[in-house]
């Protein structure tokens, strides 16, 4: 029943009905298993309906998940807005600020790290197309929310440190939610694994380094 409401599905309102149901279950499922482990199937499975169905909708599961990535950094650009104009023109504060942003963003996180090593291989040069001028516009409205909160930075600072707090974020998530196998090796030795597993600690000591160094550098 499922399966034909979704193959009848004519006017745009519906289409569009039938697109956020997918990507709700996308975004359900990954946020609950991670990004890697999802398939197409398990997406149909969770909407209830045959995959063959999805891809009326989406070329790929990549594509799927390439959407959700500019979804996050809409929804991320959004947080910053309002957080960085609250933050002391510091380093350390706008760090942290950034910080507590991301850690409320698990899913956004994971998906920093899949977007280039594998969502933007399998889709059509419309989709990533689609994607690479949404999220570096984001990327362009961050640099200045970035610039503005650490006066020293400017905007061009700004860019460079977005780009470097992506490349934390994307390495210390996944590092920080290990496999099986890894994670059953840090609980039986906890002293190989007490930092790794420290997502926001190092994410915020890493990030609050990398601006001071970039505002003395640019001042």
């Amino acid at each position: 029943m499922v399966t034909s409401e979704f193959q009848r599905a004519r006017r745009p309102e519906h289409k569009e009905q039938r697109r956020e149901a997918i990507l709700a279950a996308a975004r359900t499922l990954a946020t609950r298993d991670g990004v890697r482990e999802v398939n197409l199937g398990d997406i149909a499975a969770e909407v209830g309906v045959h995959k063959s169905a999805l891809l009326r909708y989406f070329e790929t599961r990549e594509e799927i998940y390439l959407h959700l990535t500019a979804e996050g950094w809409a929804d991320w650009t959004a947080a910053l807005s309002i957080a960085l104009a609250e933050a002391e023109p510091t380093p350390a504060a706008v760090a942290a600020t950034i910080t507590r942003t991301l850690v409320e963003r698990p899913l956004f996180c994971d998906l920093l790290a899949h977007a280039p090593l594998n969502l933007e291989r399998n889709v059509s040069l419309e989709s990533v197309r689609a994607f690479k001028v949404a999220s570096l516009s984001r990327v362009g409205e961050i640099s200045e929310l970035i610039g503005t909160a650490l006066p020293a930075l400017g905007k061009s600072g700004g860019r460079k440190a977005v780009a470097a707090i992506a490349a934390f974020a994307a390495t210390f998530w996944q590092t920080s939610h290990p496999g099986e196998v890894l994670a059953q090796l840090y609980d039986e030795l906890p002293e190989l694994g007490h930092t790794v597993r420290d997502f926001a600690g190092r994410l915020e000591e890493s990030t609050a380094a990398m601006l001071a160094g970039l505002a003395s550098t640019v001042s």
